[in-house]
């Protein structure tokens, strides 16, 4: 199993090496691959020092899978080559996620879907993947119609110059910035770039993608994502209006038996889900369940989980281990 890691210096791609090593995955040649200004960089992983190669020299090795945590623009020129090479590709970033030919992939809910012709696999969005892995059961005992989303996004979903510019805040240092505003003592309701509608792309993101990956259109989502000085995890209000009605225990009941899912739900002992319990863990934590009094039929809920690892990098190794475990590739 020859992998290559498209990325491998930056967060992500950090955070990709670490899951790797503490899942075993079945890999006998790794590939770091980044940037010119990377190349012949020293990696470590399993006590190994590999060092940093460029993308040319990655494709022409034709590894058997490749992870890609390089943003768009890289993916969009990369990936076919790779496909092209035999490679198969999960990608990370926004490039393939709504091409209506790439199947957008959390491995609990669809990765039966896959076959050995789909040789780039697209990783949702970070918010999308622990919205959904909570909203699937439900939706398939209740059926969604509605869903108000707003989320708490740490600085890590920016990027390292988010994080720099987070704790030289904190010490009062002066820093290049990543955000128009300072973020240390602050919320910005501003995740990614405004689109025309007066939505970001993030708001986006999370309004398409849970329909792609349950496909099914007949419940929509609209979202408000706010970016706050958490160094790690994502968090999500979320309201849920259901067609048909719930039971409260039953909803704990099932998202019990969620693979993937952890419920901190107890008020009585002040227990749900917050960041500072889901940085570095792989599971996604869902609490403070409550039925909306305000309507019918509507369920309250708080979604927390490491967007760096389940949200990016444990999520496509998930995928990569099927596609290993069912001779995908």
């Amino acid at each position: 199993m020859k992998l290559a890691i498209v990325g491998a210096t930056g967060m992500v791609g950090d955070v990709l090496l670490k899951v790797l090593e503490e899942r075993n995955f079945p890999v006998t040649q790794l590939l770091v691959v980044a940037s010119k200004k990377s190349i012949g960089n020293i990696i470590q992983f399993k006590e190994k020092q590999i060092a940093v190669i460029g993308l040319e020299e990655a494709l022409q090795s034709k590894p058997d899978i490749a992870i890609f945590s390089a943003g768009a623009a890289t993916s969009l020129q990369w990936a076919p080559k790779f496909a092209a090479a035999g490679t198969t590709v999960i990608d990370n970033s926004s490039a393939w996620r709504m091409d209506a030919s790439i199947k957008l992939i959390v491995p609990e809910i669809n990765a039966h879907l896959l076959t050995k012709n789909d040789k780039i696999i697209a990783n949702p969005n970070c918010s999308t993947i622990q919205l959904v892995l909570a909203l699937a059961p439900l939706h398939a005992k209740y059926q969604m119609k509605r869903v108000v989303v707003s989320t708490y996004q740490s600085v890590s979903g920016t990027g390292k110059k988010a994080v720099e510019q987070l704790e030289n805040e904190i010490k009062g240092i002066k820093t290049e910035m990543a955000y128009p505003y300072p973020i240390f003592k602050n919320a910005l309701p501003h995740c990614d770039v405004f689109e025309e509608n007066g939505y970001t792309k993030e708001e986006m993101k999370l309004a398409r993608e849970p329909q792609k990956i349950l496909d099914d259109r007949t419940f929509s989502i609209t979202a408000t994502a706010v970016r706050i000085p958490t160094a790690g995890g994502h968090s999500e209000s979320v309201n849920v209006a259901f067609r048909n009605d719930f039971d409260i225990n039953e909803v704990r009941r099932i998202l019990h038996n969620t693979p993937g899912i952890t419920l901190q739900d107890n008020p009585d002992t002040n227990t749900y889900p917050m960041p500072i319990y889901a940085n570095g863990k792989d599971a996604v934590f869902v609490g403070r369940l409550r039925r909306d009094l305000s309507q019918e039929n509507t369920l309250n809920m708080w979604i927390v989980s490491d967007n760096l690892r389940k949200g990016a990098a444990t999520n496509a190794i998930q995928i990569a281990e099927y596609l290993v475990a069912n001779n995908l590739v």
